[in-house]
């Protein structure tokens, strides 16, 4: 008996020491570490552990002046938006056909072509054979009896070429007289031959109008300047054609281009006028405009005259060229000659009314909006356009077939 209390006093005495020294010394256990991977005898190698794409997040890239388009959703005009696609998508058309035109008997080798991407107009890195197989109709390749292969026209499209020629010798007299309206607009009366030759496409003047200028000695004379460039020069200045389109339609319908431009008067809303008296007071800050034939390059650059001025010089360029649009590659090119600045973009943004910027900030194009129809169709269409617009149809044709005009190919 005295032996079992005995040992029942030393187990509660240990029990009891170990309890004190577990709360003093603080001898708990320590925690399991989460970064610890336990090792395996089994590989584990064969698992999937990346998330198959299709079930990844898609992160949206940060729009950027070259994605983000100039128009918001609501106020998008479609039918404008498409022709820009249009353009991009007969790009490949458009350059090749013009590049090939110039080339000696019109054949270009295709091992040449495939590295003329920037010249051609399809991407860089891709085979242009697959941009010339779009358009079988247009474009044919062969083998020459020297076993290389070459890039050439169909002979569908050799007649083609020849209706298209006898439309520029027909237009010649308005193209000419376009040209002199350009010059006619320009601060000095002169711009070099290359800006007209680059933009010729569009105002629809020939390839050869470089040549074809000697032949009209009464209008035009071509200065060569020491670095070589050629300047267009205006000989004769004739009032009949200083009168812009705006001037013409002013003429006709007041109330039609008083509505087509609005020039707000600064701080308006403390003028704290009533609608009626604001509208009026609007309209007089609107009216005059100024003719871009006069001298509105001399008046002071940000004055509100000058901007009216630079308005009148981009819708008379606009009302020159065949499809009463142009890109901000054309106007840009014009910028000095025209006296424009670098705000054109946002100058044109508030006059909405009149034109439409389709695109993107970066690479934008503007329309004038009077010259088509609801459903974005020129009204007026020169036989260059609807030559244009032919030869768009049949390039998305892929089979030969019977057309009017043209014949059985």
């Amino acid at each position: 008996m005295f032996d079992q209390n005995s040992e029942k006093k030393k187990i509660d005495s240990v029990m009891a020491w170990r309890l004190f020294l577990s709360k003093t010394l603080n001898l708990t256990p320590p925690l399991p570490n989460p970064n610890f991977v336990k090792t395996s005898k089994f590989s584990t190698s064969f698992l999937v552990t990346k998330i198959p794409k299709k079930l990844r997040k898609k992160h949206k890239k940060p729009e950027s002046p070259r994605t983000r388009p100039v128009q918001l959703h609501s106020s998008t005009l479609f039918h404008f938006e498409s022709i820009i696609v249009r353009d991009s998508t007969f790009r490949f058309l458009t350059k090749t056909k013009q590049f090939l035109s110039k080339q000696p008997q019109r054949v270009l080798l295709l091992d040449d072509a495939g590295k003329l991407h920037r010249e051609l107009g399809f991407p860089r890195g891709r085979k242009v054979l697959k941009s010339i197989q779009r358009h079988p109709l247009i474009f044919e390749t062969y083998r020459h009896i020297d076993n290389k292969m070459w890039l050439g026209f169909t002979d569908f499209a050799e007649e083609l070429l020849q209706e298209e020629s006898s439309i520029m010798d027909a237009m010649e007299m308005d193209r000419v007289k376009r040209v002199r309206k350009l010059l006619m607009m320009s601060k000095e009366k002169r711009i070099p031959l290359s800006k007209i030759y680059h933009n010729r496409l569009l105002f629809g003047i020939p390839e050869d109008f470089r040549d074809r200028v000697a032949k009209y000695p009464e209008y035009f004379r071509i200065v060569v300047e020491n670095d070589g460039k050629r300047i267009l020069e205006l000989v004769n200045w004739d009032p009949t054609l200083a009168v812009s389109e705006l001037e013409r339609q002013f003429v006709g319908s007041e109330d039609r281009v008083i509505k087509a431009f609005k020039f707000p008067v600064k701080y308006g809303k403390d003028l704290g006028l009533d609608e009626n008296d604001t509208r009026k007071l609007n309209l007089l800050n609107t009216l005059p405009l100024v003719s871009p034939y006069s001298d509105g390059w001399k008046l002071d650059m940000w004055s509100l005259e000058a901007e009216k001025y630079r308005v009148g010089v981009v819708h008379e360029f606009l009302n020159l060229t065949l499809e009463k649009r142009a890109s901000i590659h054309n106007i840009v090119e014009f910028k000095e000659d025209f006296s424009l600045t670098r705000r054109t973009y946002e100058m044109l943004k508030k006059q909405p009314h009149t034109f439409y910027l389709a695109g993107t900030e970066m690479n934008w194009a503007v329309f004038l909006k009077d010259a088509y129809d609801e459903n974005g169709v020129l009204i007026d269409k020169d036989p260059q356009v609807i030559f244009n617009e032919k030869l768009y149809n049949f390039a998305q044709m892929q089979q030969r077939e019977v057309v009017s005009g043209i014949g059985e190919k």
